[in-house]
């Protein structure tokens, strides 16, 4: 009986595992702190980014807005890593609470909702509910993680 007991735990773990070989997201203890800015991310769980290396190792980040300074400035904050050695980036969708792949998410700019570090990009999984959060919330710009540059982060400071 101990026998099949692990052959049906083994075989329930391995349906649980991402189809697509994605690497699940971190859950952020209360020691892990934002790279950039220095603050304990679990204080802000509705905010959340982070970086999942290649090699399972992570970066998070109080906010999509650090997580983007780091992510156009990888060597000042992590010498030993490139953007290459990125594998995933998930950001928080601002309504679901859920995290969302940060590469394919909708970030809305200039709204009156602000983040743990003040003014941020808000993500959304999906345009529609970019498109309501941005109508509600005075948002400036609705733009896609390529549209992101170093000019418009810096310009949340």
């Amino acid at each position: 009986m101990s026998v099949l007991r692990v052959i049906v735990v083994a075989v329930l773990f391995m349906l649980s595992l991402p189809l697509t070989g994605e690497a699940a997201p971190v859950t952020a203890a209360k020691a892990d702190k934002c790279p950039v800015c220095g603050m304990f991310v679990v204080k802000y769980p509705d905010f959340l980014a982070q970086i999942i290396f290649t090699d399972d190792s992570h970066a998070l980040f109080d906010g999509p807005k650090d997580m983007f300074k780091y992510y156009f400035n990888i060597k000042k904050y992590n010498a030993a890593k490139e953007l290459s050695d990125i594998a995933f980036i998930y950001v928080t969708d601002y309504y679901s609470m859920t995290p969302i792949d940060g590469r394919t998410a909708w970030y809305v700019v200039g709204s009156d909702v602000f983040g743990p570090m003040g003014r941020e990009l808000m993500p959304f999984a999906q345009e529609a509910d970019a498109a309501e959060f941005m109508k509600d919330h005075s948002g400036k710009k609705l733009i896609r993680f390529d549209e992101v540059t170093p000019d418009l982060i810096q310009g949340l400071d």
